[in-house]
Order: C-alpha cells, then sequence, then structure tokens
C-alpha cells in the first residue's frame, strides 16, 4: 500500500485542532506521523520538524496508532499510560474508497491541574477494578520499551522492524543473544507492542530458580499438594500471566522432565497446577531466550527438538556490542545521559580518548559491561568529562598493552577490524566485500582464515 500524503496543509489542521483537542496524532497507513499538535508536541517535549515521517511506536510511548491502522478497529475513551501517568485516547482508522489510508488519534489531558486530577481518578477506578494490580512495574511488569534498543546500526535497525512487524501476533518468539545483548529489552518491547499491552508482563528466570521448585513455581499448586505447602495452595507464573505474556528466559536451562510439561502448555494451552486433578486453561503468549546453543543442546539429548521447535516459531537475533562499533558511542551518550540524571551528578561529556577506547574494546560483557563501565566513570570523576583516569583498571591494562604492540600488530588489528565492519554490512557476502575493500576473493578468504572472523 502506498503511503498517504493528506492534501489538506498542515496549517490548516493547526487551526482545526489546536483549539479543539488537547493533543492530535495522524499516521499514515505505515504507522508513520504525517501530523501531529504543537500542544501534542510541547506535552511530549519533542520538535515536531523532527517528528513527522517517524514511525509513531518511536515517538509516543504505548501508543496504539499503528494497530488501529492494521486492524481498522476504532478505539474510544482508552486508558493510555503516557510519561508516567495516565491519559484518555481515542483512534478511529481514516478509511477511503474502502481502504485504510490511515488513522487520528487524540488524547485528553488539559492543564497540569487537571491532568492530576483525572489520573487520580482513573487510578482509583482501576484499583476498583483490579486492574492497576498494585502498581506492579508501574505497567504490568514493563520497564522497558522499543525506544530503549538504542543504536543507529543496520542490524539494529532492521531488528527494530522485525519487531513491529511481529509484536502485533500472538506467534512465539525465541531471543538469541550473548548475555548481556539485551534480550529482556526485547521480550518487554514485543509485549508492549502487542495487542496484550494492557495484560500482565511475567518473567521468569529458568537459571535461577531450583530445579524441584521450577514446576510449582510455573504453574503453581493446590492446598496440601506437598509439606510446607501454602494454605489455599499458591497461583503459579503462567496463571498470573493469563491473557499476557510469560518471558522465558534462559529457556535453555529448563530441565527435560519440565520442558515436557511446556510443551504439553503450548500444544493444548491448559496446565495443571501441582497437586491438582483437573487442568485449567490459559491463554499466554511466550517469548523465550537463551544465549546457549539449543542445536547443541539438542544433539547431545539436553534440550527436547519438539520444544525448540515450538518456541522458534520467530526467532530474532540481538548483535553483540563488538558487530555493531558503531552504537558505541551512541550508547554511551545514552548512559551517561540517563545514569548522571539518576544519580544527580553532572557530568555531560566524554574525552575522545575515552571513546577511541570504547570502540577498540571487545566488551565480552556487551551493552550490560559499557553500562557499568559509564556508571563507574561519573562516580569517579570530579569533573563534566568523564576521562581516561576515571575508567575502570582492566580498560586502562588493555590501552597499555595496545600502546606496547608493533606497528605490524597495529595494522594487523585495523585491517581485521575494517574487514570484520564491511562483512558485517554486506551480510558476509564476500565477493560484495572483497570489491569495497578492494583486494582479490582468495585473498579476503586467506584473511578471514588468518584473523579467525566468523559470520
Amino acid at each position: 500500500m502506498e503511503k498517504t500524503e493528506f492534501s489538506i496543509s498542515n496549517n490548516w489542521l493547526d487551526i482545526i485542532f489546536e483549539s479543539f483537542y488537547d493533543g492530535v496524532v495522524i499516521v499514515n497507513s505505515h504507522g508513520e506521523i504525517s501530523y501531529i499538535t504543537n500542544s501534542y508536541c510541547d506535552f511530549l517535549n519533542i520538535e515536531r520538524s523532527e517528528v513527522i515521517g517517524m514511525h509513531v511506536t518511536n515517538v509516543i510511548e504505548n501508543t496504539r496508532m499503528h494497530l488501529v491502522v492494521e486492524t481498522g478497529k476504532q478505539e474510544f475513551a482508552d486508558i493510555q499510560f503516557l510519561l508516567g501517568n495516565y491519559v484518555i485516547a481515542n483512534r478511529i482508522p481514516i478509511i477511503e474508497n474502502k481502504k485504510i489510508v490511515g488513522a487520528i488519534g487524540t488524547i485528553i489531558f488539559r492543564d497540569i491541574g487537571e491532568w492530576k486530577k483525572m489520573n487520580n481518578h482513573i487510578r482509583g477506578l482501576l484499583s476498583d477494578i483490579n486492574l492497576y494490580r498494585n502498581e506492579w512495574n508501574g505497567t504490568n511488569g514493563l520497564k522497558y520499551s522499543l525506544n530503549d534498543l538504542v543504536g543507529k546500526s543496520i542490524k539494529i535497525k532492521e531488528l527494530k522492524e522485525r519487531v513491529k512487524r511481529i509484536s502485533g501476533g500472538d506467534i512465539s518468539v525465541l531471543i538469541r543473544g550473548e548475555s548481556g545483548t539485551g534480550k529482556e529489552l526485547l521480550a518487554h518491547s514485543i509485549h508492549q507492542l502487542s495487542d496484550r499491552i494492557d495484560k500482565p508482563f511475567v518473567k521468569v528466570n529458568c537459571a535461577s530458580i531450583p530445579e524441584h521448585l521450577l514446576e510449582s513455581e510455573l504453574f503453581g499448586y493446590e492446598e496440601g499438594a506437598f509439606t510446607g505447602a501454602r494454605k489455599g495452595g499458591k497461583m503459579g507464573k503462567f496463571q498470573y500471566a493469563d491473557g499476557g505474556t510469560i518471558f522465558l528466559d534462559e529457556v535453555g536451562d529448563m530441565p527435560l522432565q519440565m520442558q515436557i510439561k511446556l510443551l504439553r502448555v503450548l500444544q493444548e494451552k491448559e496446565f495443571e497446577p501441582v497437586g491438582s486433578l483437573q487442568s485449567k486453561e490459559i491463554n499466554v503468549r511466550v517469548i523465550a531466550a537463551t544465549n546457549s546453543s539449543l542445536e547443541q543442546m539438542i544433539e547431545n539429548k539436553l534440550f527436547r527438538e519438539d520444544l525448540y521447535y515450538r518456541i522458534n516459531a520467530v526467532q530474532l537475533s540481538l548483535p553483540p556490542l563488538r558487530a555493531r562499533i558503531e552504537d558505541i558511542s551512541l550508547l554511551a551518550g545514552h548512559f551517561l545521559k540517563k545514569i548522571s540524571s539518576r544519580i544527580g551528578k553532572r557530568v555531560t561529556s566524554f574525552h575522545p580518548e575515552v571513546l577511541s577506547l570504547m570502540e577498540k574494546y571487545e566488551w565480552p560483557g556487551n551493552v550490560r559491561e559499557l553500562e557499568n563501565v559509564v556508571e563507574a566513570g561519573i562516580h569517579f570523576t570530579n569533573d563534566e568529562m568523564i576521562g581516561l583516569d576515571s575508567l575502570p583498571d582492566y580498560l586502562l591494562k588493555q590501552k597499555k598493552e595496545e600502546e606496547e604492540k608493533g606497528l605490524k600488530g597495529m595494522v594487523e588489528e585495523t585491517e581485521k577490524k575494517a574487514i570484520e565492519n564491511v562483512l558485517n554490512r554486506v551480510k558476509f557476502d564476500k565477493i560484495k566485500a572483497a570489491k569495497i575493500l578492494g583486494i582479490g576473493k582468495s585473498s579476503l578468504y586467506d584473511k578471514i582464515k588468518r584473523y579467525q572472523i566468523s559470520e
């Protein structure tokens, strides 16, 4: 479907909407912002010129405008969590010649006093009908959105687009990636963009729960199921996530016996609490994550092949930080702003040598390690700039080792990084890479083997 071009000018739209509504946004058939009122921009603290053409999910928190475009279903008086509070939102599809060409959304926030009064009223209503769930982590267990996946690299941009495409359905998702790459962030983002946004998001770390407790944690138990069982029984994670999403982190560490029970839940949409004689129906979307090679585990009889194919309906892979060097300075700046604001210390920049060192480091702990390094730098610096003397010792040790390397070693390392960057850019098309690098194909193969560069 072609992008919609609205024929009416923004000046006329401003005259119409700035007078009657507190916030208006119009998106085209692709969910991209075609128009947004100045009052809404002021409320969101954004510049209108910068967000026109952007996908609405990258601008407005917890929006459903892109879903209205997909479904064609209008939504009135919907409660939306925005900037730490609740607003009332209306969303209406725009239909022309029986085709959905866009959608218009309005929110009501008035002035700050009325906004707070309305928000308190909504909180009371939600509490009365048991939807607020004691402010469980603020928004049904969600802490992150796709905006928290910071990066300008091709891999991250493509990953974000894939998340937007698959979030709207109920299909199971398997997230792959090394430790610290942001697998949990991706799971939160999928739920936040789905139709299940108003239902719970429940996280289970399969590696942290002792094996003998895992079944009761996942499926709950009936009163008297075992010695020490709580009076009245206990609700399990799956039942608590009913209607929403359950995130099984480190699913590769799940014992084989529990894998069988999980497979039944996914196939039959039902489970049995420990000590129960009856099954309970369940409606849960499953997102799993692992940093293990499940394929190798299947070969070693440590993971069930049938479960693998059940949870692997859609696979998302998070690249390690060393594979997206161009994102390092952007991420470092993001963490600098977030952490300095949280701890109340004015630190505004990095010394150029610090950024250079960060881009040369391999980051085995990935994004999580980078965040920890930035936080340490903020605490140790006595200036508004993080310098080399504020970095952890192991990073400074690497710098010293690099300075001690001979010219040959430095040239080889530079050549290796250049080859890796080009290969990643062309998705390991070696013919294209050789052409870009200006070397022969056989020479490129020799260098890939020599430097042990893998896809």
